[in-house]
């Protein structure tokens, strides 16, 4: 059924399988480990607004400069609104980078990730 150079070949197909596995392995945990710690930060066009979110997407900080207060409640709210996107978005950015020097960004990991972020800072989350 089988003759010795075909074993051979699945031989040495089943180890660099096994051993890219465990490299792949590394680099998803490298990966998980550097999304721990990213965020994403961005400042109002105008400079009174400053965001920086968390690897969730969630506010970590807002700094308003103080002629903040020549604008209207609205405007302060849209302001804030629009840099916190923008931070969401510098944030998919930065899991975008991490992810390319990790697992790549071609790989199917690297493009579920970033797919993943790129939808949190469309859609607001």
């Amino acid at each position: 059924m089988f003759d010795d150079r075909e074993l051979g070949d699945a031989q040495a197909w089943l180890d660099e399988w096994r051993s890219g596995f465990g490299e792949r392995a590394r680099w998803a945990r490298e990966l998980s480990g550097r999304l721990h710690r990213v965020c994403g930060t961005a400042r109002s066009p105008d400079g009174l607004v400053s965001v920086t979110v968390g690897p969730g997407g969630e506010l970590l900080g807002l700094e308003l400069d103080e002629g903040i207060r020549q604008r209207t409640a609205a405007d302060t709210a849209e302001k804030i609104q629009v840099t916190v996107r923008a931070a969401r978005e510098a944030l998919a950015e930065a899991v975008w980078q991490a992810t390319a020097e990790t697992v790549g960004a071609e790989s199917a990991t690297g493009r579920a990730v970033a797919a993943a972020y790129a939808v949190r800072a469309s859609a607001g989350e």
